[in-house]
């Protein structure tokens, strides 16, 4: 069942923050903006640190779109301040500018349909939600195939563009015209 259309299910996770810090995070938190919300397997891994470094290092193209990004795993926050503070030459992420979550009882995971219980992980799912808390977009990947962050924000601009977006649409491109 897609969840596309719908209000995205609620959250309270602990999550580390930019500056190192752990607080809770709240789907509430982020209404009136966009939220670009991705779950990722596991920290310290191999295609993970690809996509949370990648967002992180486009964080203020998602910005200017007043757009937040919050990433979500199951392991720990103990293990995300553990990644972070590891430099990524050496198996770690580094600083990141965006709030890593922990599901860690996976009941977020659960609610969204990503969570993979074999794994004890969530699937790659990610999931566009609007200022009022709908969900606009969503998009699943197996566990082992990164995502785009360029397409992430192609289809955040199209959302955004308010009108029919034809394949390949970009910004500056026009909408369709029923």
């Amino acid at each position: 069942m897609a969840l596309v259309g719908k209000p995205a299910p609620s959250f309270d996770m602990p999550a580390v923050m930019p500056s190192g810090e752990t607080e809770h995070v709240r789907l509430e938190q982020y209404r009136g903006k966009w939220l670009v919300l991705f779950f990722y397997p596991h920290d310290f891994t191999f295609v993970c640190p690809t996509e949370v470094t990648g967002l992180s290092e486009a964080y203020d193209r998602f910005h200017e779109l007043d757009a937040e990004i919050l990433g979500v795993s199951t392991d720990s926050p103990y293990v995300h301040k553990a990644w972070m503070a590891q430099s990524p030459d050496q198996g770690g992420i580094g600083q990141i500018r965006y709030p890593l979550a922990s599901d860690w009882t996976h009941d977020v995971s659960r609610r969204y349909m990503v969570y993979v219980p074999e794994e004890g992980a969530a699937y790659r799912g990610l999931f566009i939600i609007n200022p009022e808390g709908i969900v606009e977009y969503e998009v699943v990947h197996n566990l082992n195939v990164g995502r785009s962050v360029d397409e992430t924000l192609r289809v955040l601009q199209a959302i955004q563009a308010g009108g029919l977006c034809p394949v390949n649409w970009t910004p500056g491109k026009p909408l369709l015209n029923p």
